[in-house]
């Protein structure tokens, strides 16, 4: 079963979330910040982060590259999506210059969300 961080600081988006991919088989685990998100991505063990770039204490840019920064030297990158409420024009890019291998806006449709999870995870093996 594939284990997915989700970094999401609004409890009812985390909740919802978390409930609809747990119920098309991911294990979810739960930060509430970006601080918490860094230190719970350097434990190991998920196989995607799902990164949500306004975040109290560290927003979701920074805590990409500090999550980025700490894989450098360990061989292994764990995919990262964005998602974001705030779909201005160049957001995408700035995701992906922060390190984020996707990015995706809210509110979230899983469908949508579900097909870049997928692409990513088979990417990696």
């Amino acid at each position: 079963m594939p284990k997915i961080l989700l970094v999401e600081d609004n409890e009812m988006n985390r909740d919802m979330l978390s409930r609809r991919l747990a119920r098309k088989g991911y294990e979810v685990a739960l930060a509430m910040d970006g601080l918490q998100g860094v230190t719970m991505a350097s434990s190991g063990g998920y196989d995607l982060i799902l990164m949500d770039m306004s975040l109290p204490e560290l927003d979701g840019w920074e805590a990409t590259r500090r999550v980025r920064e700490a894989e450098a030297g360990a061989g292994r990158r764990v995919p990262i999506i964005a998602l974001t409420a705030h779909a201005m024009s160049g957001d995408r890019e700035k995701a992906m210059a922060a390190g984020c291998d996707d990015y995706d806006t809210k509110p979230v449709e899983l469908d949508r969300l579900l097909g870049k999870i997928e692409s990513l995870l088979g990417k990696q093996a």
